[in-house]
């Protein structure tokens, strides 16, 4: 009887598993591929609908064009994971058997326990997410005027706050609308546990887009109304975005796999293997273990690097070989700030740049050529072409 290989989720991991996987397997089991949506979006780029709403359409790429055609695609959310049976279970009360299983459905947001937050803030997760933004502040400076501006607080100030803050100043910029923006960073720096000479690049453009930074005091508790921050600093809000984090998804949690007790996310060795040996995570719903004491970072680089050797591992277990071990290797990092963009450490197409912090257009034109690597490795070069004005 043919082996039946199920893929959970259509993100990085999920999607370029995928491709991995068709072309390790030639046909060789069948492939499953579920995920709550019909589309992969370009995650890394959602923030560009903050400021764009008309971006979606570059950054979202229908799994008919991802998949080949011998692969199955189920679309549902999937609500549990059944390690004894053997079975995804999902919402619709049906299930899809699996005789290997790769998890990469991604994170959610995570709120720390603070008061208020969930009910009140927006996060970025999804296409919904950016889009439901770009409206909240629209309807907030709509409402506003140039002596009472509206007021938008980004909490978290890692590459999403970053980003986010930055779309929402091109936004203001654009339309000239009433708008202050705050991005609130309990850490004493932005791009917390990053290079210093990066975090002070990225400062002074944030700093010229007129977003007021507030680091070095977490927040502590959320109304409708008001953030407050540390002690003493209370900033009243219009819309409010977090971005503080990540926990591991509900679907998994009553899972028979050995998981974090806090965030849930799946221990996995460096093969992607968990506890289970029919079952394999990546990407942010999983901690993977590498050399030293972290396990591999929960970024979109490492999930595309991961993915490829993940399909490998699952034909590979499918065939009954040995399993490949997985490093993450750091390519750099590049960060935009609206229209402006901040590159470090980069190393691409196999080159390494010898200027270690840069902005500029070619910070920017990198910043699009990595989007767009990404776009043409699992759809090709005409969609990819497509996107790269927007990017």
């Amino acid at each position: 009887m043919t082996d039946n290989v199920v893929v959970l989720g259509a993100g990085y991991a999920g999607a370029g598993a995928i491709k991995s996987l068709e072309a390790e397997l030639n046909g060789e089991a069948s492939v499953t591929w579920i995920s709550e949506q019909d589309y992969h979006l370009v995650l890394h780029e959602s923030h560009r609908c903050v400021s764009d709403p008309s971006v979606q359409h570059k950054i979202t790429i229908p799994v008919d064009e991802i998949k080949s055609p011998g692969t199955d695609f189920v679309q549902g959310e999937v609500t549990n994971v059944d390690t004894d049976d053997r079975v995804v279970e999902l919402a619709d009360d049906s299930e899809v058997e699996f005789d290997y299983l790769l998890v990469a459905i991604g994170s959610r947001t995570a709120f720390f326990g603070i008061d208020g937050l969930q009910e009140h803030a927006h996060t970025l997760k999804s296409l919904d997410d950016a889009l439901g933004i770009h409206d909240a502040v629209v309807d907030a400076y709509r409402e506003a005027s140039r002596s009472d501006p509206a007021q938008v607080v980004v909490g978290g100030a890692g590459l999403s706050g970053i980003q986010t803050a930055g779309e929402i100043a091109e936004l203001r910029d654009e339309r000239s609308a009433p708008i202050d923006i705050k991005l609130v960073e309990g850490l004493d720096s932005v791009l917390p546990n990053g290079d210093p000479e990066l975090q002070g690049a990225l400062r002074k453009r944030l700093e010229n887009k007129d977003i007021d930074i507030l680091t070095g005091e977490f927040i502590g508790e959320v109304d409708e109304d008001t953030v407050y921050v540390g002690d003493d600093t209370e900033l009243d809000y219009d819309v409010l975005v977090w971005t503080g984090g990540i926990t591991g998804r509900d679907a998994v949690r009553d899972a028979d796999l050995d998981q974090d007790e806090r965030s849930h996310r799946i221990f996995a060795e460096r093969d992607f293997q968990t506890d289970d040996e029919r079952v394999f995570a990546i990407g942010d719903c999983a901690l993977i273990d590498q050399p030293g004491d972290d396990p591999a970072p929960p970024t979109a680089q490492a999930a595309w690097q991961a993915a490829e050797v993940a399909g490998e591992n699952l034909a590979r277990s499918v065939r009954g070989r040995p399993l490949k071990t997985w490093t993450f290797e750091d390519k750099g990092t590049v960060v935009s700030v609206g229209e402006e963009a901040v590159a470090h450490g980069v190393s691409y197409m196999g080159f390494d740049v010898p200027i270690s912090t840069f902005g500029g257009p070619v910070a920017k034109n990198l910043k699009k050529a990595i989007a767009a690597k990404w776009i043409n490795s699992i759809t090709g070069p005409g969609t990819a072409a497509k996107a790269w004005p927007d990017m």
